[in-house]
């Protein structure tokens, strides 16, 4: 597994629940600024094999991005479910839920 891949698992697995982070923000830190597709990428795939909170990732403007109505659903419900206020048009205040590794 590439270093990039292992710390972006890692710290995909590290946001706690009732919090978001961005698509860009896990490759920020995992050491690829520009890597927010990867990040995409490997929550597709590797989300169930690593059992990854997959439904905490959303874009810059903390909006659910998955355009699947039935995935869009979950991902909500799931995000609700552990306190996050998901607005109609599936965005997320990230004022309020975003996380910041380092400041934990």
């Amino acid at each position: 597994m590439q270093p990039f891949t292992e710390k972006a698992i890692s710290i995909i697995k590290g946001i706690p629940p009732g919090m978001v982070m961005t698509y860009g923000q896990v490759a920020a830190y995992a050491g690829s600024p520009r890597g927010g597709r990867q990040v995409a990428r490997l929550l597709h795939s590797m989300s169930g094999k690593y059992d990854l909170p997959w439904h905490r990732v959303v874009n810059a403007q903390g909006q659910i991005m998955i355009q699947d109505p039935e995935a869009r659903f979950a991902q909500q419900t799931f995000l609700q479910q552990e306190g996050v206020e998901v607005s109609v048009n599936g965005k997320i205040d990230l004022s309020r839920f975003n996380f910041h590794p380092e400041s934990e």
